[in-house]
């Protein structure tokens, strides 16, 4: 029984995290996409990494209203049911991941950037939980690997980090979903936890380095 419940809170939580990451990439009615924020902050600052910095600092600052939360929760249908104020932080938290991935020049509409968007969620521990997997994050030669990794690959990464949140929620036999919002990041009094936030923007300005041109050969 314990099992059957692991199994049904995974399988909602990656429904719920790939809708997340796809309304993030692509925009919600009346918000930017992660694209559109990148372009913002690229344009106002004179490096990548200056953009990047004051991205992270102003997502901390910012707080998710309640016009917020009608917006992703009034417009749109989730596929699976998830707390709202849990779909509003996930969304401006992935939103910046991917924006970050996305100055730094990554395709953000890849498979393969996708799951590392969602690995960052995992914030300083995304180490432990892509250990096994032959991923030296923080390496030139670890965006290199990313690209090529297979669909397998991918999603039985995409499976651990659901597996490392869940864990982090201390539920053991019925996961109450409701208990990821403290460890991904709720809303508090109109804001997100801004010490989660800075967590997994720095956790992304570690893993999505620039992209190098390819040596020229000789």
């Amino acid at each position: 029984m314990a099992e059957a419940s692991t199994s049904k809170a995974l399988t909602t939580l990656l429904k719920g995290l790939e809708w997340v990451y796809d309304r993030a990439v692509s925009g919600a009615p009346g918000l930017d996409s992660a694209s559109d924020l990148a372009a913002t902050y690229r344009q106002q600052y004179a490096t990548p990494d200056e953009a990047i910095d004051a991205l992270i600092k102003w997502q901390i600052a910012k707080a998710a209203t309640a016009g917020f939360l009608t917006n992703i929760g009034g417009t749109m249908t989730l596929p699976v049911s998830l707390p709202a104020n849990l779909v509003s932080a996930l969304y401006i938290q992935i939103r910046m991941i991917a924006a970050v991935a996305e100055i730094r020049g990554h395709d953000i509409h890849s498979d393969q950037v996708r799951t590392f968007v969602l690995a960052c969620l995992c914030g300083t521990s995304v180490m432990d939980v892509v250990k096994d997997f032959s991923v030296m994050v923080g390496t030139g030669l670890a965006q290199q690997a990313i690209l090529h990794m297979s669909a397998k690959t991918l999603k039985k990464i995409n499976h651990t980090v659901a597996l490392f949140l869940l864990t982090k929620t201390g539920a053991t036999a019925s996961i109450n979903l409701s208990k990821l919002v403290p460890v991904i990041g709720g809303v508090i009094s109109g804001a997100l936890d801004g010490a989660l936030t800075r967590a997994y923007g720095n956790t992304a300005k570690r893993l999505f380095l620039p992209i190098l041109p390819a040596p020229i050969a000789a």
